[in-house]
């Protein structure tokens, strides 16, 4: 997996892209005649703040449903549940209209906007290349809460969802129920858990007491899943194709809103018509 430190590429593309449009609306600026840069900067940036908020709100408003039973989980913006199209024009059309009475601002400003959404597209665009030439599926041999030996390999043929995973993990143990929700709404999908570095008895006695029924749950006491895979954190989850091919990751916790939509968009060609919301 791709990452920089503790943070994943995606947070630290949306960084560098955002400094790069700060930057280049400054640059701009400074040659256009009584243009602020301090002002195009600062314009910059509350365009990017209204075109996120825009973004969340839209992405709640198309899973309404999921966030409505869970409303805290509207805050956790670490599930990446963003429509960025939407908070494009929302950013456009707010630095449009505030540089309504100070139009010498708007050049440097819309420069800088697209050269920062210029470089998100590019860097998205090496990063899913990057992604899909990923680790494979590991083949790996592990167990079930009964120790019954089982190849993470004989997965391979339809869509995996692969959840890494352990009861001392606090957002661990919060997303489960989305993945009991997903198993539930995706039939033809994988759901596999594989708990890191626990034993049988440690990971049966937190789903016995959350009341959860996951069918595919694994035992990995070495964590061989994560040195395979390359993962920094927990919780990781990895979307895999029908051909066992890494296709999407995220690190953190994810709402039962994103996971659905992390399903849709990847798998959904591999899903029969009415499977799923």
């Amino acid at each position: 997996m791709i990452g920089i430190g503790p943070f994943s590429i995606q947070v630290v593309t949306v960084f560098i892209a955002l400094v790069l449009a700060w930057a280049l609306a400054r640059f701009v600026a400074q040659r256009l005649p009584d243009a602020s840069p301090k002002a195009a900067g600062g314009m910059v940036f509350d365009a990017l703040l209204w075109g996120l908020l825009a973004a969340r709100l839209s992405f709640i408003a198309q899973w309404w449903e999921e966030y409505a039973a869970a409303p805290r989980s509207m805050i956790a913006i670490g599930d990446g549940g963003f429509t960025w199209w939407v908070g494009a024009l929302v950013a456009l059309a707010f630095v449009w209209w505030r540089t309504r009475a100070r139009r010498v601002l708007r050049p440097a400003v819309l420069v800088g906007i697209a050269g920062g959404v210029l470089a998100w597209l590019a860097a998205g665009g090496m990063f899913a290349m990057l992604q899909h030439s990923g680790p494979p599926l590991p083949e790996l041999r592990l167990e079930t809460l009964e120790a019954r030996p089982v190849d993470l390999g004989s997965y391979r043929g339809r869509p995996v969802v692969l959840n890494l995973w352990a009861t001392w993990c606090p957002p661990c143990r919060r997303e489960m129920p989305a993945f009991e929700q997903a198993q539930a709404a995706f039939p033809n999908v994988a759901f596999v858990m594989v708990n890191q570095g626990e034993n049988a008895q440690q990971a049966q006695a937190f789903l016995e007491r959350e009341g959860l029924t996951l069918t595919d749950v694994l035992l990995d006491p070495s964590s061989r899943t994560m040195q395979e895979m390359g993962t920094r954190g927990l919780p990781t989850t990895l979307f895999f194709d029908t051909q066992g091919q890494l296709v999407a990751s995220h690190v953190g916790e994810l709402t039962i809103a994103s996971l659905k939509d992390a399903i849709g968009r990847h798998f959904g060609r591999s899903l029969q018509s009415g499977t799923g919301r």
